[in-house]
């Protein structure tokens, strides 16, 4: 009941309620996409190399841009920014699916995917800056926070399972046009709630240079996201490659799935606890743990033990990057407070394909327990840089 009580007194809020809700449907694109597209593209070409090569250009566009969008937040307000790139992202998703279903040139698969990778709305971070906003007690937006990264496991587990659901039992294009609703209707829903959204923060002649970000926070920061977006990216190729290897490819999604669910019971939890130690010694600690947490995966050699050893292994994503975002929050100016929070999201983004990459060059070369070592390297890397963060607390 404490835990309950924790998550309704945030949510009491005037207008809190509606934009974290609305805020998990405009986010469903994150997890559906990506997927989305190869699974669309590859139902009309037959090549998974063409198909992966339009979805990278989709999230190399996204990882590039999102910082850029996360100044124009700050600087021009949520509601108009979010408001413009919804709009752009529907019409290029649209065009995109418009583009393989007709046999365009591939070229402008290739530019349309960028193009609605470059604009998909960075609500992740909009909502954690209107949060920053609405709350001003320190346990409040903890709770907040950890709310906020529920709502982010929800989405990585619902999504992809949708998506490739509506594409192979209905329709190749059904995956990519429920994203495209529900990412076009949440993310004009959440921009046109303007009572709660943050101030906007103009800097020209009149009001003096732009606050200049605390690097020696943000750096190794974003380090540590970049770095366990590495691991999340070797641990799930290398987790699907397992369950093949054990003859239960079937398996591979149960087995993520419960290493979501690990982060999501480990995210409600710290949402309900009042810290006594601040942001910087929970991500040192957290780091630490994520990386412990990887070091019996190469050891595992069945499918009840990896599931089991998977979800103890989750329960220390959620704290990390909840506290990720607390200090990001306490230490970012309010001027450009979602910026620095879409650098840390760009980092785990941009840490996903190269971790996904060198676990598949492993699993082809010695197999999947070893792929796990890339996760285990990606762990110790956020390790060492969670420990470079000043030391505040």
């Amino acid at each position: 009941m404490s835990v309950l009580t924790s998550y309704r007194r945030v949510l009491a809020h005037p207008g809190a309620a509606r934009f974290s809700v609305t805020g998990l449907f405009a986010r469903l694109p994150i997890s559906m996409v990506g997927l989305g597209i190869v699974l669309l593209v590859e139902a009309s070409t037959g090549s998974y190399g063409t198909a992966g090569a339009v979805s990278a250009a989709y999230m190399v566009s996204n990882a590039v841009l999102a910082i850029v969008q996360g100044r124009l937040l700050d600087r021009l307000g949520q509601g108009p920014v979010l408001a413009a790139c919804t709009a752009v992202f529907g019409v290029a998703l649209a065009l995109l699916v418009t583009s393989v279903q007709a046999d365009w040139p591939i070229l402008s698969t290739y530019a349309l995917a960028a193009a609605a990778g470059g604009t998909l709305p960075q609500v992740g971070s909009a909502v954690r800056a209107r949060w920053s906003h609405v709350l001003s007690v320190p346990d409040e937006l903890q709770t907040a926070f950890a709310l906020e990264a529920v709502v982010d496991e929800a989405v990585f587990i619902l999504g992809p399972i949708l998506v490739t659901l509506l594409a192979t039992a209905v329709h190749p294009v059904a995956g990519l046009g429920v994203a495209l609703v529900a990412g076009v209707l949440g993310g004009l829903g959440f921009a046109a709630q303007r009572s709660t959204q943050p101030p906007v923060h103009r800097h020209d002649g009149e009001s003096g240079p732009r606050p200049g970000l605390p690097w020696r926070t943000i750096v190794p920061l974003a380090v540590v996201s970049a770095a366990l977006g590495t691991l999340f990216g070797g641990a799930e190729v290398a987790t699907v490659a397992f369950a093949e290897e054990q003859g239960h490819q079937a398996w591979a999604g149960g087995l993520l799935a419960l290493w979501a669910c690990g982060s999501l019971v480990a995210g409600v939890v710290v949402g309900a606890i009042a810290w006594r130690r601040g942001p910087t010694v929970r991500v040192r600690w957290g780091a630490l743990a994520m990386a412990c947490a990887m070091v019996p995966l190469p050891f595992i050699g069945t499918l009840p033990v990896m599931g089991l050893t998977l979800l103890v292994a989750g329960l220390a994503i959620a704290p990390t990057l909840v506290a990720t975002m607390s200090l990001t929050e306490r230490t970012a100016p309010r001027g450009r407070l979602t910026e620095a929070m879409s650098i840390m999201q760009t980092g785990l983004v941009a840490g996903v394909a190269p971790g996904a990459t060198f676990a598949g060059m492993v699993v082809d070369a010695e197999g999947a327990s070893a792929a796990y070592l890339v996760s285990l390297g990606a762990g110790v890397v956020a390790a060492l840089a969670a420990q470079l963060l000043p030391r505040r607390d």
